[in-house]
């Protein structure tokens, strides 16, 4: 296995760093320019793993998709989708698997996704029986992935609740497919639990960009106007996510990084963890972080150098995204420093060790990027820290390890990994 070594600077980290488009944006900007009539052009844009998985696998779905260059996409659609001639691999890209599974009731004949191992494990079942409603028949025997979807061109159903709890994808899923139908539909949520309701508001806008109507009604409810889609031009801002990384190394090591975009400029939830990340080494002693999920380990790995213990809650739901995120962040938190981190019930309680009691480790990623990325934080202040598998990143951030370098971060490749 590849692996990558952080050596801790010697100086404060200062420069520029142009943060990779938005995952979550982009993925939405290219299944509504896909469902349009006409051609679109998104700007601004992620190119990794997860967003090539959804360009491909709209291609295959004789949606046109081009790229004429490294943060581009010009996407040209007829309204309709096409039923591929085989099985859709998606990897691990749950965004692009749930948006998917939706609009695949589109296309005229079955459709079949399916991803890797870990894509495997992770959950459809409630948006399944949300489908169902519709009239939308979908099938995924362990109730994850491969899925497989009987499209007709289309959906009876003019209303639809779904369980949010286990993610907020599933309600972007069907807002989307709602606006392609012959009669408005409602979208309602099945009580209040819901994973970070934020890209909800992420969906719903994008939606209005491409033309939809939709209109919110309460908390839990949106109603969707048909009409589908047209064709529309988006720019797609920074990555809030990977912003907190290089909000954290700032912090961490006393620097100035600048991103190009004030964090109050930022539409996704996980902006919201800037000012926690400001308040660093005087993080709170409780933090909830159902609605910034993907923030949390970037959260964590500056826990471990704070002032005092900090106790992260509602995070139930970073045990089913690319790996279970509170074991692996107890467990190689752990590795670096003895009961560093520890799991109380779905709780991460991490306590602050001295620098002293840390020591080398070589940090198991279980192919998760953000695992990867949150921990190499702690290498810009522990000597000895080895990243497995750093190739990972490249499902959101390609650069990450070419930006760290670039603001000084001495790197040490192992097993013929490059940067």
């Amino acid at each position: 296995m590849s692996a990558l070594t952080i050596l801790p600077p010697d100086r404060p980290l200062r420069g520029r760093v142009a943060p990779p488009g938005s995952k979550s944006i982009t993925n939405r900007a290219l299944l509504l320019a896909a469902l349009a009539r006409g051609t679109s052009r998104i700007t601004g844009a992620l190119k990794s793993d997860d967003t090539r998985h959804m360009a491909g696998a709209l291609r295959a779905m004789g949606v046109t998709v081009e790229e004429p260059d490294a943060t581009s996409f010009v996407v040209t659609g007829s309204g309709r989708l096409r039923a591929p001639n085989a099985p859709v691999f998606l990897g691990n890209a749950g965004t692009a698997t749930r948006f998917l599974t939706a609009a695949a009731a589109l296309a005229d004949g079955p459709v079949v996704l399916t991803g890797d191992a870990h894509m495997q494990k992770r959950p459809i079942a409630p948006l399944l029986a949300a489908l169902a409603s519709l009239g939308v028949e979908a099938s995924a025997p362990t109730g994850c992935p491969p899925v497989t979807v009987q499209g007709r061109g289309g959906f009876d159903g003019t209303a639809v609740t779904v369980d949010a709890g286990l993610s907020s994808q599933y309600v972007s899923a069907l807002l989307m497919l709602a606006a392609c139908g012959t009669r408005p539909v409602r979208v309602s949520l099945a009580g209040d639990a819901i994973g970070a309701r934020g890209y909800i508001d992420l969906t719903v806008a994008a939606m209005r960009r491409f033309g939809a109507v939709v209109e919110q009604e309460g908390g839990a409810s949106w109603v969707v106007q048909p009409g589908g889609y047209r064709a529309a031009d988006l720019h797609v801002e920074p990555d809030a996510s990977a912003a907190t990384y290089l909000w954290a190394a700032e912090m961490l090591t006393g620097g100035a990084i600048d991103l190009g975009i004030a964090a109050a400029d930022f539409t996704q939830p996980d902006a919201k963890a800037h000012a926690l990340i400001r308040a660093f080494p005087n993080l709170p002693e409780e933090i909830e972080g159902s609605q910034m999920q993907d923030a949390v380990p970037t959260l964590a790995a500056l826990a471990a150098f704070n002032a005092t213990p900090v106790r992260f809650t509602g995070i139930a739901n970073l045990r089913v995204k690319e790996c279970d995120r509170v074991a692996a962040m107890a467990t190689e938190l752990s590795r670096l420093a003895p009961g560093l981190a520890v799991e109380e019930g779905d709780d991460l309680v991490v306590t602050p060790q001295p620098l002293a009691a840390f020591r080398p480790a070589r940090i198991e990623c279980y192919a998760d990027h953000r695992i990867a990325m949150s921990l190499a934080l702690v290498g810009l202040l522990v000597p000895g820290v080895t990243i497995l598998d750093p190739g990972c990143v490249a499902k959101t951030y390609p650069d990450y390890w070419r930006d760290l370098a670039g603001l000084g971060v001495a790197l040490q490749p192992e097993s013929g990994f490059a940067i």
